[in-house]
């Protein structure tokens, strides 16, 4: 199994060779479209073939996404778009992966599933639509869902803690671990660059409004009016600030974070700096845990790392059994003495 460099296309593409004839059947208003568009408009950039791309999906209004881009589409069973996903990579590594879930389809019943896909490192982009909610089965809560959320199914507030995704991902060992949000169509495409050039499993969560089910979900952090002083926009080797004003930072008080005020007294150099590369999880953890309202929500990327990851691994082994033994007979195979008796 030799994998091969990427093939760019010979053909100049536009957004409009990414739309497929298909009708959308998300609800009018929905996040799901902003996302949609920001692929589309994405995939000419990144030069690849549209028959060397696949975008696999699961179960849930995120995954009816492969209907809507005009390459290869895997539309699964719920939770197992991870294991449909890695072994058509393994089979077939020249191929562009893209994998579309939700915070119920991929952290719910597919959660297991999607925890070992990132622990393995698959060359694969993951994008986990995030609204809190199960929109197509009409209402009920999800792992993200906040706590005492009433729900179709929780009528007096869902006794669970909320699964935090980005904590997630970090703690299965993902390589590329970032966030954006809906409503900011330029800061999702450049996300969704990055994961595409990213070798190894890239992992996005997109905070994307569900308008019938969970309106206003995220209203508190991204809405135009808190949205400086509610989130944290990570830029690699730049201090943590936000504030409208820019006038608010972040610096550790021993080994805890705190919000200070910068004037004369705290200066840029006394604040926490990001630093995506590090090899150690330390900030990247510390700011998954930056929660609403307490802190201001991090977009961008959490961490970046290099790791070998699955695929190249399955090939060193594979080349190395061919050097020792060579390419062999698969009738050898079923008549070698090699099986199970009773």
């Amino acid at each position: 199994m030799n994998v091969q460099v990427k093939p760019q296309s010979s053909v100049e593409l536009t957004k409009k060779d990414f739309v497929s004839d298909q009708t959308i059947r998300w609800c009018p208003g929905c996040g799901d479209y902003a996302i949609l568009a920001s692929i589309q408009k994405l995939m000419p950039e990144i030069g690849i073939p549209k028959e060397d791309i696949v975008f696999v999906s699961g179960i849930g209004c995120s995954s009816r996404f492969p209907y809507y881009m005009d390459t290869y589409g895997l539309h699964t069973l719920h939770g197992r778009a991870p294991a449909f996903a890695t072994g058509l990579k393994v089979a077939r590594p020249d191929l562009t992966v893209w994998l579309i879930t939700g915070d119920g389809d991929g952290l719910s019943i597919g959660g297991n599933q999607l925890m070992h896909m990132l622990r393995r490192n698959l060359d694969v982009n993951v994008l986990l639509f995030n609204n809190r909610i199960y929109g197509l089965t009409k209402g009920q809560y999800s792992p993200t869902s906040e706590h005492g959320k009433v729900t179709k199914s929780t009528p007096f507030g869902s006794p669970d803690m909320p699964l935090n995704p980005m904590l997630f991902a970090l703690s299965a060992g993902a390589t590329f671990v970032a966030r954006t949000y809906d409503v900011d169509p330029k800061g999702m495409k450049e996300i969704f660059k990055e994961a595409a050039e990213h070798k190894g499993t890239s992992f996005v969560e997109i905070f994307q409004n569900c308008n019938i089910f969970n309106d206003g979900t995220f209203s508190p952090i991204y809405e135009r009016p808190v949205r400086d002083d509610q989130i944290l926009n990570l830029k690699h080797g730049e201090p943590f600030i936000f504030g409208k004003n820019k006038n608010k930072g972040i610096r550790l008080n021993g080994l805890k974070p705190e919000i200070v005020e910068i004037e004369n007294v705290i200066k840029k150099d006394d604040l926490l700096r990001h630093d995506q590369y590090s090899s150690e999880s330390t900030l990247a953890n510390v700011l998954s845990n930056f929660n609403y309202p307490e802190f201001p929500v991090p977009m961008g990327i959490l961490r970046q790392i290099n790791k070998s990851t699955y695929g190249d691994i399955i090939e060193n082994q594979i080349n190395s059994q061919l050097e020792k033994l060579g390419e062999g007979e698969l009738t050898d195979v079923l008549r070698g003495t090699h099986v199970w008796t009773n």
